[in-house]
């Protein structure tokens, strides 16, 4: 029995899939498309396609979480639209060097490699954050530099920063290159930038991650579309899901400290970074295992991190109504 072009199954683990990374979508500001690439190439579709259907995916749960991130009025427009014009230009960089490699028949290496390499540096740096509360000297003396390249104009951030404009296109820039290269709304990047070298708090980088993440999904959509690199019926199946699980991720983060946001950030980054590199290291030697614990890493990392969302968040509720309860006595 097939329903939207796949097997009953397959339709099953997407929507269950979007329903997890829905959940991450709201609380981290990340369109989900760094877990729903790699779980693509792993089940088998071609890199183009990967990462087309990943940025597809990234427009439609964006459009969800942005508008729940503004009711809680956590969004910087500024900050944003100086972002997209960046990312815009270099989304056509990285999706033409796509295609390139795809032709050279060394895309799915590429990609993979590229992806590891990342994720692990960038959930290592929130992780040693996350672990030393935000006290690490590196992690501020970044954001001290940042803010030290006064080239006119500058923009004032919510929390009090303020960033040459120069240096945040530049940042845009980089990341859309990596976007359209790697498939990814650029979310993973964007709240480690913006929280650590913009010092902007990590909710409303959050948030406004996520209006960027909208913009460019969109914008590298249409790229691919032109290339029929889109799977319609995937996307939908992990839409569906995603539409309830960014509405509970929104709402917890009203209720999560920023530290714990930073350490499941970091695992969730990790995780995606070894199941990566589990699913090279089984395409170059064949190794079958490797490739049941790539699958078995992104799924369950989902799982577990939104588990722990959702279990923190109620815990906190059940807190803060115990509490109240004790004032009125």
């Amino acid at each position: 029995m097939e329903l939207l072009g796949l097997g009953i199954v397959m339709v099953g683990f997407f929507v269950g899939f979007g329903l997890l990374i829905g959940i991450l979508f709201g609380f981290f500001g990340m369109g989900g498309s760094f877990l729903v690439t790699p779980a693509l190439l792993v089940v088998g579709y071609p890199a183009p396609v990967a990462v087309g259907s990943g940025l597809a995916f990234v427009f439609g749960t964006s459009v969800i979480g942005v508008l729940r991130h503004r009711d809680h009025g956590q969004v910087s427009y500024v900050l944003a639209a100086l972002m997209i014009l960046g990312m815009t230009f270099g989304i056509e960089v990285g999706t033409s060097v796509v295609f390139l490699l795809t032709d050279l028949g060394s895309a799915d290496v590429v990609i993979g490699v590229v992806y590891v390499g990342l994720l692990g540096a960038v959930g290592l740096f929130v992780r040693r954050d996350a672990r030393t509360g935000g006290s690490d000297e590196r992690s501020g003396q970044l954001a001290t530099g940042v803010q030290a390249i006064a080239f006119p104009p500058l923009v004032s951030l919510p929390g009090g920063a303020t960033v040459s404009v120069w240096v945040i296109l530049l940042a845009g820039l980089g990341i859309g290159v990596l976007s359209g290269f790697l498939g990814v709304g650029g979310g993973f990047l964007l709240l480690p930038i913006m929280v650590y070298a913009f010092g902007v708090p990590t909710a409303i980088a959050a948030g406004t991650s996520i209006l960027q993440i909208m913009v460019s999904g969109a914008f590298g959509t249409f790229v691919y579309a032109q290339s029929n690199a889109v799977e319609i019926p995937v996307v939908a199946a992990l839409l569906v899901g995603s539409a309830l699980g960014a509405r509970i991720g929104v709402s917890a983060t009203q209720l999560v400290n920023e530290a714990d946001i930073k350490g499941y950030f970091a695992g969730m980054l990790l995780a995606g970074g070894v199941a990566t590199a589990c699913k090279q290291v089984s395409g170059v030697y064949g190794v079958e295992t490797l490739e049941t614990v790539s699958a078995v890493l992104l799924f369950g990392t989902a799982v577990l991190v939104s588990g722990a969302i959702v279990r923190t968040s109620i815990a906190t509720l059940r807190k803060d109504r115990e509490r109240g309860s004790l004032q009125t006595y």
